[in-house]
């Protein structure tokens, strides 16, 4: 068998060759502040031209952002020609509380939603209690949604073993829940281990599910808060990133190209095996995520010329 042959589909390295582009989807967090929401509505002016398929606007721990969600995605829909993806969660929430954000959303135009079970309040993949009224995971929540509304589902696939899994054929099982609750697509947790993301990918296969899976990339220009971000998820750090980054902590300028290097490659290694979709983790920040695009041959249509005066 050839690498063109792989169970994954033909390859085709993006943007070398004539090749077809990749899709890209972007997410970003509802801003905190004025000043911030200034620096969301930035990055969002900057990587629109690139025409994403989607946006993503995602919720705190414990659904602590709903209402800027909320506020943002509409805003999305009211003044842009972007498709946004309102992120939803189970966490501090009843049924009739979800079933009635849902009911908004689609009355206000969006057509896809990101279901997720969600982290409890302030705890960063922390034990998650349901409640009594509420639905108990994002197998559950899909199901809601598709009763409610033909959306389009997103949800989570995490190719290091969940933090709260008994094991990687454990997640497998439950994505396979997800599928058959109504989901149309999967976005996976960020990673580095690429390899391991192949395998993991792989095996979801071999179990039957087919439904288009968007590999998770973090442009990340700074290792210790990726530590710090990636532990309690699970997330696994590769000593090799780690030692691309030692002694930088004073020079942003090339923590910003290794960052850019990464990341592009590892789309690159996706590419040729086979994926075509790739959803950018901005952190609301652009530079970066259009860099990348750019490297990947993803850009902005050619701007029509200018008549020239009579």
């Amino acid at each position: 068998m050839t690498p063109a042959d792989t169970a994954l589909g033909p390859v085709a390295r993006a943007g070398v060759g004539g090749t077809p582009h990749p899709r890209v989807s972007f997410e970003f967090s509802p801003p905190k502040t004025p000043e911030a929401e200034d620096s969301l509505w930035e990055a969002i002016r900057r990587l629109a031209p690139l025409s994403p398929s989607f946006v993503s606007v995602t919720y705190g721990a414990g659904g602590s952002t709903r209402d800027r969600t909320h506020r943002t995605v509409a805003r999305m829909v009211r003044e842009t020609s972007l498709r946004p993806a309102a992120h939803l969660t189970c966490v501090e929430a009843s049924r009739d509380e979800v079933d009635e954000v849902v009911r908004g959303y689609w009355a206000a135009g969006v057509r896809h939603i990101v279901a997720l079970r969600g982290d409890p309040p302030g705890q960063i993949g922390g034990r998650y209690t349901p409640r009594p009224d509420g639905y108990d995971n994002a197998t559950e929540l899909t199901a809601a949604i598709r009763r409610i509304a033909p959306f389009e589902v997103s949800v989570g696939l995490y190719p290091h073993v969940h933090p709260e899994s008994p094991g990687i054929y454990h997640d497998i099982e439950v994505l396979k829940a997800k599928v058959e609750a109504g989901a149309t697509r999967a976005i996976s947790q960020f990673f580095f281990d690429l390899d391991g993301f192949l395998r993991f990918v792989e095996r979801v296969r071999k179990a039957g599910v087919s439904i288009p899976i968007s590999p998770g990339i973090m442009p990340v220009t700074n290792f210790k808060s990726l530590k710090k971000m990636a532990g309690p998820m699970g997330v696994q750090l590769p000593q090799w990133l780690g030692n691309l980054f030692e002694g930088l902590d004073s020079d942003p300028e090339t923590r910003r190209l290794i960052a850019a290097s990464v990341a592009s490659e590892m789309c690159a290694r996706l590419a040729e095996e086979g994926f075509s979709d790739f959803h950018f983790y901005t952190l609301n920040r652009a530079e970066l995520t259009y860099a990348i695009c750019r490297v990947l041959g993803v850009r902005e249509p050619p701007k029509e010329p200018k008549e020239a005066a009579a």
